[in-house]
């Protein structure tokens, strides 16, 4: 069975940094290219960033040079580093598997002006 598990959000303050974590089980993930996907309150699910098996990594406009995808294949994790945390980077940030539709509970940040 495929889960994925989110953690490392948390309440900050406009300018400050975050690194988001997510473990990946059930699936051999150095095959898997992995997704930081985000939903902020009332706003539909959105792509923030990607990395693939050989960790070629893109970015949403709106957290490019701002955000670093990046992934540790022994720990079957992909972290999301995120600085200079603007307070529209608030909402649900979750990890996808790409290609099939496994998702994890997210993890929520909260970015304070």
């Amino acid at each position: 069975q495929v889960q994925l598990v989110e953690s490392g959000g948390d309440l900050v303050q406009a300018g400050g940094s975050l690194r988001l974590s997510c473990v990946v089980s059930g699936t051999d993930f150095r095959f898997n290219s992995m997704a930081w996907y985000r939903q902020a309150p009332g706003k539909q699910r959105e792509w923030v960033a990607g990395i693939t098996t050989i960790r070629i990594s893109n970015y949403a406009d709106s957290v490019k040079d701002r955000f670093t995808i990046s992934r540790d294949n022994a720990k079957n994790m992909v972290y999301l580093q995120m600085n200079s945390l603007k307070p529209e980077d608030t909402g649900v940030y979750y990890c996808k598997i790409i290609g099939n539709d496994y998702w994890g509970k997210g993890t929520l940040v909260t970015v304070s002006s």
